[in-house]
């Protein structure tokens, strides 16, 4: 015998339900951190905001294609540091960063240009304070005395006239030693190259959008701290504040010298052309420093890159190299070998900062150099009263849905109730597992994609229902008629989820922001409909259509269709039945 069409066995599909349910609760009760609350966007739970605002070198407004390559590179480096809810978002010129909950220390670091590069220091480091011509390294004192106030540069030299020892332990990256200097002892200059001419920038045009002041800094800079002439870099040494905001920094020339400060702006350096450029690097890694204290980040090198600094270092041993991250230096230590294989970049890190600078470096320098921003505490005291608003105004509105539903549908609107009831515990465990799994941070948009997508998951039991009272309508009993309503309403309901799955990945795709938040919640909504309604909603309306008190025209909902369909079955029977009267007549 020949199966009606729609006709299901309802247990079967409320039991695949139900273990699904199951499926779900238990990844959230026993994984992860085990936590049943979901990620709150920053929002809901407060965060932090940093604001980067781009700057070139000749003062004019950045190019759009650098903006944005710089939006992606923050992006990368947001998610290689672990910080999950980030956005970053281009807002005209600025790049915003968004961090929610207590991790917005890391988003400080994010807006560095790291370029790194690695320069070998002429003669030795002197304390950042006001220096007489005596605390110039290269220039003689006049009575003979040796020049005094130097600092030791982070990382250290080596002492003069003693053979430095390789660095041990097996896995180690060996040849960068460290150790007191001496007073008096001045390094030989290393150059890997003639020093090139100095380059003076082009004045920036006058058209209104550029900022003079800056393009002029930046090439007074240029033509002191960049010059090739020894008493200018002397002199330049001398005058630099390294408590002053540097106007080279991330537009240093790397086949120029440069006279610049530590990160710390304890010590000054006059170091040579660029050795290696930090394009080369292939991986940076932070790990605990083998020979003392704190952190340091290991750096290997692509193979053009490896084999420079290679030949470099088996030339210069003995010399300091310094490591200049944005132009400022990092770590400045002796070399004590050649390095074919990692190297050390030390600099008094903790495990934090060793982190943050290994994940800046893995994925490359900014195309532009940003101007730092303090971070900014965001309160959640405006969106947690913006979000109790919204739920009121959703349980306002879903109990109207339910009152409408019970008035017209009686024991239909019950199992429309029971279905978003069911819906939203699905709902709740995809959102508690997507926060962990891909960092997914609930907030006021996509709520409102929830609230949105409630009256979607509404419209298919709609169509559901009005396609059964069709089939009633039509003289069929309520059994016979819910197969037959399922089959006709199917194809609408998965045409109409389709529809709205579509708009809701277009707008994700072309959306920034809080807009996509709202665009993924609509369309995992629409997804979630379809599985309640095939496993839910039609295997429920067909175990009431099996029930006789349910099935009641008075319960069901169905009595005033049920009344039509019946008085469509009486008249083919009056018809059939006047027509035999007649004949007999005649």
């Amino acid at each position: 015998m020949a199966t009606t069409p729609g006709r299901i066995r309802p247990w079967r599909y409320l039991a695949c339900f139900a273990g699904i349910v199951v499926v779900l609760y238990a990844l959230v009760a026993f994984t992860g951190d085990r936590s049943f609350a979901p990620k709150l966007g920053i929002d809901l739970q407060g965060g932090t905001r940093v604001t980067l605002t781009a700057r070139t070198e000749s003062g004019e407004v950045p190019p759009r294609d650098q903006l944005v390559q710089a939006q992606s590179i923050i992006e990368q480096r947001v998610n290689g540091l672990g910080v999950s809810g980030a956005e970053v978002v281009l807002d005209g010129d600025n790049i915003t960063i968004t961090v929610p909950g207590e991790e917005g220390e890391q988003a400080r670091s994010l807006g560095q240009t790291a370029q790194l590069r690695i320069r070998p220091v002429i003669g030795q480091p002197i304390a950042a304070t006001p220096a007489t011509a005596q605390d110039i390294p290269g220039v003689p004192a006049g009575d003979g005395a040796t020049p005094s106030g130097g600092a030791e540069p982070p990382g250290g030299a080596a002492p003069s006239g003693t053979a430095p020892e390789p660095a041990g332990g097996d896995g180690q990256p060996q040849g960068m030693g460290a150790g007191p200097v001496v007073d008096g002892a001045v390094a030989p200059v290393a150059h890997t190259s003639p020093l090139a001419p100095a380059q003076q920038p082009a004045p920036p045009p006058d058209d209104g959008a550029t900022d003079p002041a800056q393009a002029a800094a930046i090439a007074e800079a240029k033509a002191t701290r960049q010059s090739t002439d020894p008493a200018v870099q002397q002199q330049a040494l001398l005058a630099l504040d390294c408590s002053a905001p540097d106007p080279l920094q991330g537009y240093d020339d790397p086949s120029l010298p440069l006279v610049t400060c530590d990160q710390d702006g304890t010590a000054k350096y006059i170091l040579g052309p660029t050795v290696v450029e930090g394009t080369e690097i292939a991986s940076a890694q932070a790990t605990q420093n083998p020979q003392g204290v704190g952190y340091v980040v290991d750096l290997s090198f692509e193979s053009a890159g490896a084999q420079a600094w290679g030949d470099y270092t088996s030339q210069h041993i003995g010399e300091m190299a310094a490591f200049v991250l944005d132009g400022e230096v990092v770590s400045a230590p002796t070399i004590q070998g050649a390095l074919y294989g990692n190297t050390q970049v030390s600099g008094n890190f903790n495990q934090e900062q060793a982190q943050d600078l290994a994940g800046i470096l893995r994925y490359g320098s900014l195309p532009l150099s940003f101007e730092s921003s303090d971070a900014q505490t965001v309160s959640a005291t405006l969106g947690l009263a913006s979000l109790e608003a919204g739920l009121i105004a959703g349980a306002v509105g879903l109990a109207l849905v339910f009152v409408y539903c019970l008035f017209y549908y009686r024991v239909l609107g019950l199992l429309t109730i029971l279905s978003l009831v069911l819906s939203g515990l699905v709902v709740y465990a995809v959102l508690v597992l997507l926060g962990r799994w891909i960092g997914f941070t609930l907030d006021l948009a996509g709520i409102a994609g929830f609230i949105v997508a409630i009256g979607i998951t509404a419209d298919s039991f709609v169509i559901f229902f009005e396609r059964l009272k069709d089939e009633v309508r039509e003289g069929r009993s309520f059994r016979s008629a819910v197969p037959r309503a399922w089959v006709r309403a199917r194809r609408t309901i998965l045409t109409a989820d389709a529809v709205s799955f579509l708009a809701a990945a277009v707008l994700y795709i072309l959306a920034v922001g809080q807009v996509k938040g709202f665009a993924f919640t609509l369309g995992m909504s629409t997804v979630l409909d379809l599985l309640v309604v095939f496993l839910v909603t039609h295997p429920l309306v067909a175990l009431a259509s099996n029930s006789k008190v349910f099935g009641s025209p008075a319960f069901s909902g169905l009595g005033a269709v049920a009344e039509i369909g019946a008085r469509r079955r009486r008249q083919p029977r009056e018809t059939a039945g006047s027509g035999s009267g007649t004949s007999r007549g005649a």
